[in-house]
């Protein structure tokens, strides 16, 4: 909690016998020494995890990983958010928006049950917009669409775009034309956390790089995301394997 950064993530093992999870930091009390993470109860780990009272114990955290996002007076910066990227992205604007940028946000979800947080990252932005895809909450239809806008009407310096790897790649589909940086996290792929498994190999610029090490976060543009996709749709594919056989 003393050094840990926006954009930093950290490895959790829920028990001595339990195997070890990679989890955004997504707040932090620096004087109580406390750290947040946001998770959901999709696997094993997660649902032991979930299933931990107040005051309840985990095995180790160890951290901080990964380098911290770049902070700086950009000028005006667009979050885009995508599901429970909200967690790792609410550091993120609230380091921004003290820096002294002016700060967009984007919410998205698939619908308003799974929205959160909605309230802490309205506080750090000068904007929110909401967005989930069978309208339930703010407007019917995906993060782009009002990236989009706010890209053709404002002087957007740099976009940061975290959740689901299709919605980072078309966020950097839309914002390429305008020519705006545009920087996305892959922590949705990473598994060992320290470049030893190789599971999180990101192509991009004719380079090999590992999410854990040289991210998680990279140059959206630059990312080979058709074959991302690809590999990451076996992980899925194997996940809902053991899921069945757990």
């Amino acid at each position: 909690a003393e050094k840990v950064q926006p954009g930093q993530f950290v490895m959790v093992r829920a028990h001595e016998r339990g195997e070890r999870i990679p989890l955004t930091a997504a707040g932090w009390d620096r004087e109580k020494g406390l750290l947040s993470m946001v998770l959901s109860a999709v696997g094993k780990t997660t649902s032991e995890l979930a299933a931990l009272k107040t005051g309840g114990t985990i095995a180790n955290v160890v951290g901080p990983l990964g380098r911290p996002t770049e902070i700086n007076s950009f000028g005006t910066v667009v979050c885009v958010a995508g599901g429970y990227g909200v967690a790792a992205m609410l550091p993120i604007a609230q380091a921004m928006k003290e820096a002294g940028n002016r700060v967009f946000s984007i919410l998205g979800a698939r619908n308003g049950k799974l929205l959160f947080w909605k309230d802490r990252l309205a506080a750090a932005s000068d904007d929110l917009i909401i967005t989930t895809d069978d309208g339930s909450e703010g407007r019917q239809g995906v993060v782009t669409q009002p990236l989009k806008e706010i890209l053709e009407r404002e002087g957007v310096d740099r976009v940061i775009a975290i959740g689901p790897p299709m919605m980072m790649k078309f966020s950097a589909v839309t914002t390429k034309p305008f020519g705006v940086s545009t920087v996305v996290s892959l922590n949705s792929i990473m598994v060992d956390g320290t470049g030893m498994c190789g599971s999180c190999r990101v192509e991009g610029g004719g380079d090999t790089m590992f999410a854990c090490v040289h991210g998680p976060e990279f140059d959206g543009h630059g990312v080979d995301w058709d074959l991302l996709l690809v590999r990451q749709q076996i992980y899925l594919d194997k996940e809902k394997q053991a899921l069945k056989q757990w």
